[in-house]
């Protein structure tokens, strides 16, 4: 058995999990949330549930369905705007998980981080401490940041950033055993654009990469983005797994053990 699948095969044993849903893995090219992609995932992500397995997940997507439901045409540039949108967007996206996890009769609760939650114990304390019993009553945390209140994760000035930095802290914070980063690539790709099924050094990944960030006018996080989350989340004894959300099966074949995706390993 080699490495890459040895890993694979322990991945079913994860107990606790944190998915990060990216912009584009559940919105289409509008922004628009794309309802057969958010209820693919509610069904996988239930699924796991059911084997009792405890998920939080990481949603992007706010903004995006801010943008459509408030009739824009292009992504504003003003600050003020953009928090509108994710204000509009944050409550239509939850009202869509709520419906599609609903009806496999889980409850989700919604939570909110700002950069100021990370650097303050107090209330770092009580994010953990509602997290975990979110958990231990059953409950899906959908977790996203609160760019009403924060606009830093908007502009992408501070280490933040974007939703992959929060997943990898939000790993820290609650001790995950697993991170999935939802993209809409197929995980990492060499220079030939071929996936790179298993990695064992983070190093090792950041010469893979394709520097070109591509088109960022919904989504901000990139494969830079990712990689770094990887890392802390690698730091604090995680596993991660990069992968295409909009693949089928996507998230049982990973934790089944099935190569899909990048997997990443503290070597």
């Amino acid at each position: 058995m080699n490495l890459e699948n040895k890993h694979r095969k322990t991945l079913s044993t994860a107990r606790r999990v944190v998915i990060k849903i990216g912009t584009r893995v559940i919105t289409r090219a509008s922004g628009e949330p794309d309802l057969n992609q958010i209820k693919m995932l509610a069904d996988q992500v239930a699924r796991l549930h059911e084997a009792n397995h405890e998920l939080l997940i990481v949603s992007s997507g706010a903004v995006g369905a801010g943008i459509e439901a408030l009739g824009m045409t292009t992504r504003p540039t003003h600050v003020p705007d953009l928090q509108m949108c994710a204000a509009v967007g944050q409550a239509k996206l939850m009202a869509l998980y709520d419906d599609f996890f609903k009806a496999h009769r889980i409850i989700i609760g919604q939570v909110l981080l700002t950069r100021a939650d990370f650097r303050h114990k107090t209330q770092l304390a009580n994010a953990k401490r509602t997290m975990n019993n979110m958990l231990e009553h059953r409950v899906v945390a959908i977790i996203n940041e609160n760019d009403v209140v924060a606009n830093d994760e908007i502009k992408a000035t501070f280490s933040l950033g974007d939703n992959d930095q929060l997943a990898s802290r939000v790993v820290k914070l609650v001790h995950a055993d697993l991170l999935v980063i939802f993209s809409t690539v197929d995980g990492v790709l060499d220079q030939n654009k071929q996936r790179v099924p298993y990695i064992n050094h983070i190093e090792d990944a950041y010469k893979l990469i394709n520097p070109n960030p591509g088109d960022a006018s919904l989504s901000k996080g990139g494969m830079e983005s990712k990689l770094s989350a990887a890392k802390r989340a690698l730091g604090a004894g995680c596993r991660v797994v990069i992968a295409n959300g909009r693949q089928e099966h996507v998230l049982a074949d990973i934790m089944a053990g099935k190569s899909v995706g990048t997997l990443l390993t503290k070597g």
